[in-house]
């Protein structure tokens, strides 16, 4: 039996009948289903803090839910259906040996948690991997060969994503019993038993791959940093840039040539090559591991209603940080407040100083231009 901390309200105060905050989990579970209810409820339950419990907590872990469904659906589309017999340590596609390895250590920090007793780590770590490394990168890239003509490759991204997907279930079984039931069963008509009674899965260290993982990593990161060049800058979504690696190692620019295709559907790009020339007037610059990535921007932005916009966000920031600071500076604030609420405001600082040094790094970024 665990023995939860206190469930408060969304502002961190004791719900009760005569403040009118008292929130009702049928409700909720009318409203969201059990499952967002239940993820929410072990995604907040941090050791020795109190849960504070928004309805907008539990929306976006039903939105996650309704993600995993869609993800499940696609796969099945795609003839994605557990093959008997797959050995995942015998995968020879890169892109397969990541998201194996990903797996593998995703396990690996859940079954750490549970056992720990730590279900909020055990809970974000399930997420934060499903979400982000499967669904937003894994089966995007994965896209390409399910559309393509190699046989062979495409056999072994079927299996392997299915393979992936039972893992998943696995892991979210704990804490989304229902909705990972039904995709059990709904996945492979032939199993034998419920996903309840199966044995919790153990991953081995050889599913490991340095290599893959580097490389995969590496295209991850690339197209993180465009995008947020693109989102920073405002650059409208339909515009495409061309991009310039300056400085690329022998090892980049074979990742490059690899992965060219994926990388100019998914950065928004027309063109992207190695090329130690000097930046065009008007580019902006990222540095990616070793190498700058150039992306020409002039006929794109406006700079000069950029900059504005970009000072007079920064300006607001810097109003948020002033104030807040000010707050954390009063003696009689940091002593009387509850110490959750102390927390909170010292982690919004640390937000606030952050989302200022990125808009201010994107401001210079554009006086270079």
């Amino acid at each position: 039996v665990y023995i939860h901390a206190l469930v408060r309200d969304e502002k961190g105060q004791k719900m009760s009948k005569s403040k009118g905050n008292i929130i009702d989990p049928l409700d909720l579970i009318e409203k969201y289903g059990c499952d967002a209810l239940r993820f929410t409820l072990c995604a907040l339950a941090a050791q020795g803090r109190d849960i504070k419990l928004a309805e907008s907590r539990v929306e976006g872990y039903r939105n996650f839910a309704t993600k995993l469904w869609n993800a499940a659906r696609f796969c099945e589309m795609n003839e994605c259906k557990p093959r008997v017999g797959f050995d995942p340590w015998r995968a020879e596609l890169t892109l397969n040996r990541w998201i194996l390895a990903k797996t593998a250590e995703a396990g690996d920090k859940v079954a750490q948690a549970v056992e720990a007793y730590r279900f909020n780590d055990a809970a974000n770590a399930a997420y934060a991997f499903v979400w982000n490394s499967f669904c937003d990168w894994y089966l995007e890239f994965a896209k390409p060969i399910f559309n393509g003509s190699d046989e062979a490759a495409k056999a072994e991204t079927r299996a392997t994503t299915a393979w992936v997907l039972d893992q998943i279930l696995h892991l979210l079984h704990p804490f989304m019993p229902f909705v990972t039931e039904e995709l059990w069963e709904k996945m492979s008509q032939t199993r034998e038993g419920r996903l309840i009674g199966a044995r919790w899965p153990t991953h081995e260290s050889a599913l490991a791959a340095p290599e893959a993982e580097a490389e995969m990593d590496w295209v991850v990161r690339l197209i993180s940093s465009i995008r947020s060049v693109r989102s920073e800058m405002n650059v409208p979504p339909g515009a495409k840039l061309s991009l310039r690696l300056k400085g690329a190692s022998a090892v980049t620019k074979a990742r490059l040539d690899i992965h060219l295709p994926l990388i100019l559907t998914l950065a928004r790009l027309d063109s992207a090559t190695a090329s130690d020339e000097d930046a065009p007037k008007g580019s902006v610059q990222v540095v990616v591991d070793e190498a700058t990535a150039i992306l020409p921007l002039a006929g794109h932005v406006d700079v000069a209603k950029e900059k504005a916009r970009l000072e007079k966000e920064i300006a607001r920031l810097a109003d948020d940080i002033g104030k807040t600071e000010k707050k954390l500076s009063n003696p009689a604030f940091v002593e009387r407040a509850d110490p959750d609420v102390v927390v909170e405001t010292r982690e919004r600082l640390s937000d606030l100083a952050a989302a200022k040094g990125k808009l201010s790094e994107a401001l210079e970024r554009l006086k270079e231009m």
